[in-house]
């Protein structure tokens, strides 16, 4: 019997083909404007970084564009359609949230937390490929190891690398990732970001929400800068990553230096 439309693998877009815009979105909590007008694009192929000091909105933007928080105003349309018009299972196969903490209150093995991110697809063609899938997840993160070890007794820096095999598992054109570096060390913040850009380099779209301004400037495709829940910048690297800016979003002066090899911005807070 043939799959429904719905229960198909989503085709891959275009390089470039825009996968999720969000317009002028607003999200008021207890009085407070977490969102104050913020907007972003992201296109097939590319890494975009969410920047930001703290309270800026960056999570509460990217649960937005996962569908988890329903905007006050403003829209958020996923391949051309509005969030709202997905169900949820249907959504799980268009975009996969890392967020930034990753909680189960039962010792389920690592590598069964990796393949809970196959349940969108049960049921569907692609369930074949859920041991090869949930295998590969598992190997990109260097977590294969500890596959049979209790997710509660990993380190932090364990669940972190099990929960973003989790989302990779997922296998969606869309990934949403909320400080995925934040509990790494540097050989795995390195790696995190490096699978990244092999996601991006294989057409999907890829939005990180980070606080290391360096890591984004080295691997994003472009940078979304947010202040007070609002967009106050958006393009290439070197266009956001100016010192003047950045010292006046972040409340503190800061260098912006080409690596001297590179030529990547490194972004250095300055001291006396």
């Amino acid at each position: 019997m043939r799959l429904r439309r719905h229960q198909e693998i989503p085709e891959r877009p275009l390089p470039g083909a825009e996968l999720l815009s969000a317009e002028a979105v607003r999200l008021t909590v207890g009085g407070r404007d977490l969102l104050a007008g913020a907007s972003v694009r992201v296109a097939a192929g590319e890494v975009v970084a969410l920047l930001g000091p703290n309270g800026a909105g960056k999570s509460t933007l990217l649960s937005v564009l996962a569908g988890d928080a329903v905007p006050a105003a403003g829209e958020v349309r996923l391949h051309g359609r509005p969030l709202d018009g997905y169900g949820p299972a249907e959504l799980a196969r268009h975009r996969a949230l890392l967020p930034q903490a990753a909680a189960l209150s039962f010792p389920f093995p690592a590598g069964e937390v990796v393949r809970m991110g196959r349940a969108p697809w049960t049921g569907t063609a692609a369930a074949a490929e859920d041991e090869t899938v949930v295998a590969e997840a598992m190997a990109a993160t260097e977590s294969a190891a500890f596959a049979e070890r209790p997710f509660t007794a990993l380190s932090g820096g364990e669940r972190a690398r099990v929960a973003l095999a989790r989302v990779l598992a997922q296998r969606t054109p869309l990934l949403l990732l909320d400080e995925p570096t934040a509990a790494l060390d540097l050989r795995h913040q390195e790696l995190v970001l490096r699978v990244a850009r092999a996601r991006a380099a294989a057409g999907d779209g890829v939005v990180v929400v980070l606080h290391d301004l360096s890591l984004a400037a080295a691997y994003a495709d472009r940078v979304v800068l947010l202040a007070g829940g609002a967009t106050v910048a958006d393009g290439p690297v070197a266009e956001v990553l100016r010192a003047p800016l950045l010292s006046e979003v972040y409340g503190h002066p800061v260098e912006v230096l080409p690596h001297p090899r590179t030529g990547v911005p490194l972004v250095l807070p300055e001291r006396d």
